[in-house]
């Protein structure tokens, strides 16, 4: 039945485990540093996406598309996936080194978003101290080749495995670095507009009250959380201290947002999949 349909993982998948972290709204912010780093990538964000004008409504539908292919059914994953894909197959951008016109759907983007994206859905997991064994890690993605095919890609190109992943970076290392877009794009990241009903100026001094000085630790955190080698591409040092004090201040975060209801950190779409998973429970213990 459809309506116990429990989509492309399900309650028992390492995936399910990883994404019902919280610290996981850090991990899509590391990502997004990371991804700012591919010149051609960047430019085909920049000359797409209106991130700028509206930050918070495409940070919605991402975290919407990312839950559904998660704990949506099956037909509802692959159906984001669909339209994921026409909308990018219409989209074009121009190389900023060679003045090519360039597909925002070509294997080569669209596998280094999967990538930077679950690496550091994964990382930022375990760093921030959820246990996972080397099988589940390879596990966790293995199984995100099936997220991989939603948006176009060949499942058997795509890293599957902790080594694969660290193998994958090792290779495309060499045409990252540091463009206009990329720093302008971290700035941005760094210090958005915020919801007028959160951007609440401080008593004293300029508009730094709660929500911006808030968003500015998450923030910094998720920085602190690339790798050495993206941070040194950004001009940092990536110092060893810069990892504990990451590691320590994530810790820290992940213990906050987990005292928090379960309803406040559940969106709906995963609540649906917890539901469907016990009704299909219930059913083989009758």
């Amino acid at each position: 039945m459809d309506s116990d349909d429990l989509g492309l993982f399900g309650p028992e998948s390492v995936t399910w485990k990883v994404h019902e972290e919280p610290i996981l709204i850090v991990a899509g912010l590391r990502s997004l540093y990371l991804q700012a780093l591919h010149p051609r990538a960047m430019a085909g964000v920049a000359q797409n996406s209106n991130y700028r004008t509206d930050a918070w409504g495409r940070l919605v539908r991402t975290a919407t598309y990312v839950a559904t292919a998660v704990y949506g059914t099956t037909a509802e994953a692959e159906a984001a996936g669909a339209r994921l894909r026409r909308l990018h197959g219409r989209m074009r951008a121009t190389d900023p080194d060679t003045g090519e016109e360039f597909r925002i759907d070509e294997p080569e983007l669209l596998r280094w978003v999967h990538v930077t994206e679950v690496e550091s859905f994964l990382g930022t997991a375990r760093r921030a101290g959820l246990r996972l064994t080397d099988a589940e890690v390879d596990g966790y993605y293995t199984e995100q080749r099936r997220a991989a095919a939603l948006v176009g890609l060949d499942p058997a190109g795509v890293p599957g495995t902790a080594a694969e992943v660290a193998d994958y970076y090792r290779q495309v290392r060499p045409a990252l670095r540091m463009t206009r877009e990329a720093a302008e794009t971290a700035l941005f990241l760094t210090a958005p507009p915020l919801p007028w009903k959160l951007n609440l100026p401080a008593r004293v001094g300029v508009n730094l009250g709660p929500a911006r000085l808030a968003y500015f630790g998450v923030a910094g955190t998720a920085f602190a959380l690339l790798p050495p080698w993206a941070r040194r591409l950004y001009g940092g040092l990536g110092l060893p201290t810069t990892e504990l004090s990451a590691d320590l201040t994530v810790r820290a975060l992940r213990l906050a947002l987990t005292a928090l209801p379960r309803r406040w950190r559940e969106g709906p779409l995963q609540q649906a999949a917890k539901e469907r998973a016990a009704r299909l429970a219930e059913g083989r213990v009758g």
